[in-house]
Formats: C-alpha cells, structure tokens, sequence
C-alpha cells in the first residue's frame, strides 16, 4: 500500500513539473516570432507617419489661407466705411489702394526655398477711424487754411470739447482732409499730439506738396490722382482720422514668410508660409469695366496702353478687387526629399486660393472735378 502511495506521489510531482511552463525552445521560437512582427508593424508606422504628418500639414494650411481670405473679404468688403451719423461728410473718394511688386523672374531663390520681397503685393484698405468724432478745418483768423504748411487747426463739432478731440490725434496717425462736396482731399501724417491753443485744436503735420500730394504710406495721393488732390480746405470742410488696414508679407524670417494684417499699432499674422500674394483690379475706361490687372502703376489703357497695362495708381477707377494667395506645408528639413511640387520645385505640398470681391461702401464713380 505504501509502495502504491509513493508512486501515486511520484506521477503527480513529474505531472506537475511538465505543466510548470515553456521550454527553451519553445521560448525561443515565441520570441522569434514577436520580432518579425513588431519589426512588420514598426516598419508600417514608420512609412505612414510622414504620410499621416504631410496630410495634417496639408489640412492646417487649408483652413489658414480660407481663414486669412475670410478675413480679406471682410475688410475689403468694407472699404471706404466712413459715414458719421450727423455729419454731413461727402462719399468716400477712396477706399483701396494696391502696390504690385515687380515680380522679377528671380524673386525667388530655389537653391534655399527663399522668397524676396519682389514676389508680393501690398493691399490697403482705408476706412475712417469710427473712434474720432469729425472736424472742421480753421486758422487763426482765416476761413481757409493751406496743407503746405505744417499745421492745422481744427473745430470740433456737436459737444465735442476741444480736450476730447484733441485726445484723439497721436503722433503718426494719417489724417484725411476732404472737401464738404467731395471734390478734392488730400492726406497727412502728424508729426505730434493734438494740442488745445488759441480756442482751436492745433494738429502737427508732414506738409503737403503744392499739388496736393504727399508721402503717404498707404499711397493715397499720386501724380496720377492730381485731379482729385488739393490743398485749400474751409471751415466747411472736414478732418477726419484714418484707420487704414494694411496686409503685406512679412520676411523678417526668409524662411518662414507671414502674411500680416497691420492697422494702426496692432500687427497680426494672419498665414504663415506664404509663398504668394497677389492683388489685382478691374478698372473703368469710359464707360467699361476692364479685365483684372495686376500692374497699377503702369500706363492705362485709357492713355494708349495696349499690353500690360495698369491703371496709374488711380484708385477712384477701382471696380473690384481679386486676391490670390498661395501657400506651402512647412519646408522639409531634408532638401533631398524624393518630393518636389510642380510651382517651384520645392520639397512641400502648396496651396492656392483666389477670390473676387466688390466694395460695398464705396461710390467707386469716376472723380473728374
């Protein structure tokens, strides 16, 4: 009995040790096969993250350039918004001037992915600053004062005190002197801060050339708008602030170039790696409205232009407005990347959007007077 016992004992003890786990082997052939398939399955994640990474790229710079268009049709919209509840103040003369780059053949240069300034346009859109009230013109015991000179004393009207209206006016802010009928204006930059003196508000300024034109940077008075500038204005007459919006492209960083939306002292990056901005017009000759042209300041066709014709920077033919605006995924680190778009041979994915847009607030009628 015993004997039978310590056999039974026995079998158990082997049994129990035959199911205590694997063998070598069969540790071996386990591991084996774990690392042909993490390694299939590392490889497959290692080819599509570039893939996954490109199409976020991709995606991200799509909503950029519809948001910055977004934001460009709102502005542009609005061009030459300047109505004050009260006042009668003429319709507006201008509301978008446009500054076309050369667009040399070598704006670009493909050996670094680098963009000059050469390859983008400059918008303005001018519209009244809604946050100072207008004013009348005067001098000291005149009616009539003269932009030729560096100051200007102005009159608020309503119950506007001198000090508020004073308060209004910084160094460096463009003012806009138009004539109540709309006739004539012309711009200038204060060289100081409005002050009260002799019951009058006084206003510091850059003087304006004898034909009315000065060195505005939003590029409101050209030689070719002589017919709309002056510089005599009346107490009738009116001052108002501008608070112009300007986009442009930044290239602080070559590599990275920003398109920006500047107004007054605030300037915010509306799309980073732009690689194109372009603004074009439709002009009036006579009585028709011109195909879009992207040379403003070249000769017109109205005097005799017959290829590549502009409109001589004369804003107040401006019909509509078209923008194209193209933009690239981040540069690939490794500029030996198989990849190379067709738009500049650079190794990214581009972009472009274009978009037409007509400016409701302006009268946009020929100034001949």
């Amino acid at each position: 009995m015993n004997n039978i016992l310590k056999m039974q004992l026995v079998h158990s003890i082997q049994r129990r040790k035959q199911a205590a786990g694997f063998s070598l082997v069969e540790l071996m052939v386990a591991i084996g096969i774990f690392l042909v398939i993490g390694g299939a399955a590392i490889n497959l994640v290692s080819k599509h993250a570039p893939l996954a990474s490109s199409a976020q790229n991709q995606v991200g710079l799509n909503m950029a350039l519809r948001n910055a268009i977004a934001q460009m049709e709102i502005d542009v919209a609005n061009a030459g918004t300047g109505y004050y509840a009260g006042a009668n103040i003429a319709t507006w003369p201008v509301g978008i001037t446009i500054v076309n780059a050369p667009q040399t053949p070598a704006c670009n240069t493909a050996s670094s992915l680098t963009y000059g300034a050469n390859c983008f346009d400059t918008l303005n859109v001018i519209a009244a600053d809604p946050n100072t009230p207008p004013s009348h013109p005067q001098d000291i015991g005149a009616n009539c004062v003269s932009t030729t000179s560096s100051s200007l004393f102005v009159m608020p009207i309503g119950t506007e005190t001198l000090a508020d209206l004073a308060a209004h006016f910084s160094t460096g802010d463009q003012l806009l002197v138009i004539k109540s009928d709309g006739s004539q204006m012309t711009t200038t930059t204060l060289t100081r801060d409005g002050q009260v003196t002799g019951g009058k508000v006084k206003l510091s300024h850059n003087p304006t050339g004898a034909d009315g034109t000065s060195g505005d940077p939003f590029n409101i008075t050209t030689a070719a708008n002589q017919n709309k500038l002056g510089t005599q204005f009346c107490d009738t007459d009116w001052v108002l602030k501008l608070s112009p919006i300007t986009y442009s492209v930044d290239l602080t960083n070559v590599n990275n170039p920003k398109l920006t939306r500047r107004q007054g002292a605030n300037t915010d990056v509306i799309a980073e790696q732009i690689i194109g901005f372009r603004v074009g017009a439709s002009v009036r000759v006579g009585t028709a409205d011109q195909p879009y042209n992207f040379n403003s300041a070249a000769q017109s066709a109205a005097n005799g232009c017959t290829s590549n014709c502009g409109y001589e920077d004369d804003w107040a033919q401006i019909r509509a407005v078209r923008i194209s605006l193209i933009g690239r995924t981040p540069p690939n680190a490794d500029l030996t990347s198989k990849y190379t778009n067709s738009f500049d041979g650079g190794p990214y994915k581009i972009q472009g959007v274009s978009v037409t847009i007509n400016p409701r607030n302006l009268s946009m009628a020929v100034q001949t007077n």
